[in-house]
């Protein structure tokens, strides 16, 4: 049967109302009690009709209330559009006036009110979540409760290794409605603080001795470029799970050793495929792959028109969601490219080896065409990597004169230049080879911790 977030609240809240369910560092902390009765009575004061969109526009420090928010829109059968309060006032005026939002929430004096709307139905929607717009424009992908709660209510919780799980992802990414799920769903208490550094994320681990800890690619290099390892007790860890984009293998490798009782995870998934993903297990004998089909979905390699490829050979990546599929919300053009009778286009290049494990060749967008060769930007990065004096990497195309294209890389790191290219010689082929290079304090990112390299073909 069928379940939906208010109704695995509503059953948390009857069984253990005094649970802690959330903490915000130096916030507060959103028990399931105190999470059920004010969402309801946020529910009750919405001038919402089942369907009509509500914006929430929230920063990192909100946690708590933007919990509360979104659990009420959903009960009272309307549609939770989260949106980053990071994002620029422009991109949030364009993307809620996109999706027809009729009200807004904002931190500071939720309304409330007595009484108990209707309960929402698996089929009907519930959220819609703009993807970051890397590639292009963003898109609304819209779910429904069947989608988010896929999963979710078993006897045995997600996690039940770890008394608290760390994260710090934001609001208004997948990523961050995922840890809202785990709050609702899994067994350790979820935990997160306002403003991400390597130092008080470290201390979030080391004071509540979290078990299992959540965090983008970008953030476990900071961690690791800060020794965080040498300053703070990270012995609690025993799952370290990196998603949102992929995880260097030459970073996997140092977070082994910095975390050294956990079993370190590469999550693979996006906004419009999930709930379906690949997870893997760091292999050192794997170590570029991103694993194989969790959570009853499944992958495959294919054509553009969704013709499946043989292993070894690269295509284009397909997911396909075990639950309820999504939508590009009054898309019907792109939802049409990208969802096909339960598959979606990834936008991404791989192939799957022999026995079923799926590797990235890149972002379809990404790919540079120099002269007669396609390069990967992500075998480049790999590459990069490996160079002790390189903290970060984004390999991109830059214009060339006869070849069309050529390959840049920007760095983070003390490496110069020429050594640089001394120590690429030979470990990349010849039109792998940086034409240019560039040394960064910091990549431009996104609001979700993905490198823009938008902004860097334009610098």
């Amino acid at each position: 049967m069928s379940v939906t977030l208010p109704d695995l609240l509503r059953a948390r809240a009857a069984a253990d109302p005094g649970r802690v369910a959330m903490t915000v560092h130096g916030v507060g902390s959103l028990t399931f009690g105190e999470w059920e009765r004010r969402s309801t009575g946020v529910a009750a004061a919405l001038d919402a009709r089942p369907g009509d969109r509500v914006g929430l526009v929230f920063g990192n420090g909100d946690w708590l209330e933007y919990a509360v928010a979104f659990f009420g829109v959903v009960k009272a059968g309307a549609v939770a559009v989260p949106l980053s309060d990071r994002l620029a006032a422009a991109d949030i005026e364009a993307m809620l006036a996109h999706c027809g939002a009729t009200t807004v929430l904002r931190p500071g004096g939720l309304p409330f009110a007595e009484g108990a709307p209707d309960p929402p139905r698996p089929r009907d929607l519930a959220q819609i979540l703009y993807t970051s717009g890397t590639t292009g424009r963003p898109k609304g992908v819209a779910a429904t409760h069947a989608n988010l709660a896929y999963g979710c209510g078993g006897r045995r919780r997600p996690f039940m290794h770890s008394a608290h799980l760390a994260h710090a992802f934001p609001i208004g990414t997948n990523a961050g409605q995922w840890m809202l799920v785990n709050a609702v769903d899994a067994h350790p208490q979820v935990v997160t603080l306002p403003r991400f550094t390597p130092g008080r994320f470290a201390a979030l681990i080391e004071h509540h001795r979290a078990g299992t800890v959540f965090l983008v690619p970008a953030m476990a290099i900071e961690l690791l470029a800060a020794r965080a390892h040498a300053t703070h007790d990270l012995s609690s860890v025993l799952l370290l799970g990196s998603a949102a984009a992929p995880l260097p293998s030459q970073v996997a490798t140092e977070l082994g050793t910095a975390f050294r009782n956990a079993t370190i995870t590469n999550y693979y998934t996006s906004t419009e495929a999930a709930p379906a993903q690949t997870v893997m297990i760091f292999d050192p004998d794997r170590p570029a792959s991103v694993g194989r089909p969790a959570s009853g979905g499944a992958v495959k390699i294919a054509t553009a028109k969704g013709d499946p490829l043989p292993p070894n050979v690269t295509g284009e990546v397909w997911m396909r969601s075990p639950a309820a599929t999504r939508t590009y919300y009054q898309d019907q053009q792109a939802s049409g490219e990208v969802f096909r009778a339960g598959w979606v286009r990834m936008g991404d290049l791989g192939y799957l080896d022999d026995d079923g494990y799926l590797y990235l060749v890149d972002r379809e967008s990404d790919v540079i065409k120099s002269g007669a060769y396609k390069v990967s930007t992500i075998h480049v990065e790999e590459v990069v990597h490996q160079h002790p004096g390189v903290i970060e990497a984004a390999a991109y195309g830059v214009p060339h004169p006869t070849l069309g294209k050529a390959v840049a890389v920007a760095v983070v790191g003390s490496v110069a230049h020429e050594e640089l290219r001394i120590f690429l010689k030979g470990r990349l082929a010849p039109h792998e080879l940086p034409a240019e290079l560039v040394t960064l304090d910091a990549l431009p990112r996104n609001h979700g911790g993905k490198v823009d390299k938008r902004r860097l073909r334009h610098d």
